[in-house]
């Protein structure tokens, strides 16, 4: 039975994980972030790979820093046939990778050599992208610069937001590796070198990043939006208050108002100018301290004074 380590951490690499289990593949390992805190108590919580692992009764690594740490050294003497990631979050030494008796790979969530880094969904959003998909690389000490043995691609729709993609894009790697693996244990997998002139980046969204400009066209702040949606949310500064955009739609009207201002308002909807003369509505917000609400109730209370022509959003706090 080929031998594995697996190494992942979100929501996105436990279908890979259960998949390699299903296909009865012996995952000796898994490697996951540390448990931090999460969700507005701050409680402490294992990530999703770290409690599918132990679901299964499998053994989980959680090194703060990989690289010189006993949880290295373990998994080196492991000797896996295979090193898999998905999603880790963490560089890995090249003593490690090289630990692998027949390959290490990594399921990378875009058409390398498009958006290599940490941020690739998000960022085929952010620009619009109509099309992404999954890579199998093989994994090297430079950054998601391997060798390519397969791709498969995905529709990007209006509809989607990271959350959607990240979801099918995780059942589409799974299912590409698993067809895959055969071939690079079998040394029939073919090799395709990434083309140096047609890399590009995706690094990890900043905290600076959160924050939306309000001056972009209503169209580029939309998929700002759904590229942030759902873990993080980007927000404005709305009504003089921190404010979360989950929302928003692009319209076809036009306005001479300033980029902020109130367009149109009735009990239901409410029309902000964004740049380049462009408007949309926000359908669902979320005010510091408060949960989501629809743009109606958002309306019948702390939007209620909003007038036509005023300055909602602005780019600080007043």
């Amino acid at each position: 039975m080929t031998s594995v380590i697996f190494l992942g951490t979100p929501d996105f690499a436990v279908p890979i994980l259960e998949g390699l289990i299903d296909q009865n593949y012996n995952v000796v390992a898994v490697m996951t972030q540390p448990d931090r805190k999460v969700g507005r108590k701050q409680k402490v919580a294992a990530s999703p790979v770290k409690q599918a692992a132990v679901a299964h009764d499998i053994p989980v690594l959680q090194p703060e820093k990989l690289s010189g740490s006993p949880e290295l050294a373990k998994a080196i003497a492991l000797a896996p046939d295979l090193i898999v990631t998905a999603a880790y979050g963490q560089f890995l030494p090249t003593k490690f990778l090289q630990a692998a008796q027949i390959a290490a790979v990594n399921v990378h969530g875009s058409l390398l050599p498009k958006y290599r880094g940490g941020a690739p969904i998000q960022y085929s959003i952010i620009n619009g992208d109509t099309e992404t998909g999954v890579t199998i690389i093989e994994m090297v000490k430079k950054m998601d610069a391997g060798d390519m043995f397969a791709q498969a691609k995905l529709p990007i729709t209006r509809q989607d937001d990271t959350g959607t993609v990240f979801a099918k894009l995780s059942l589409l790697g799974r299912d590409l590796l698993l067809a895959t693996l055969p071939k690079i244990i079998d040394n029939t997998a073919t090799r395709t070198p990434q083309d140096p002139e047609k890399v590009t980046f995706a690094p990890t969204i900043t905290k600076e990043q959160e924050h939306l400009n309000i001056h972009l066209p209503a169209q580029a702040l939309d998929q700002w939006v759904r590229a942030l949606r759902p873990d993080v949310g980007g927000y404005v500064y709305m009504n003089g208050q921190r404010t979360k955009l989950w929302a928003v739609t692009p319209l076809a009207e036009k306005t001479d108002l300033p980029a902020g201002s109130v367009v149109e308002r009735s009990k239901h909807q409410l029309v902000v100018a964004a740049g380049d003369q462009t408007t949309f509505q926000i359908d669902e917000l979320q005010p510091a301290g408060k949960g989501k609400q629809h743009i109606a109730d958002y309306l019948n209370g702390p939007g209620r004074d909003l007038t036509v022509g005023q300055q909602v959003i602005t780019d600080e706090a007043k």
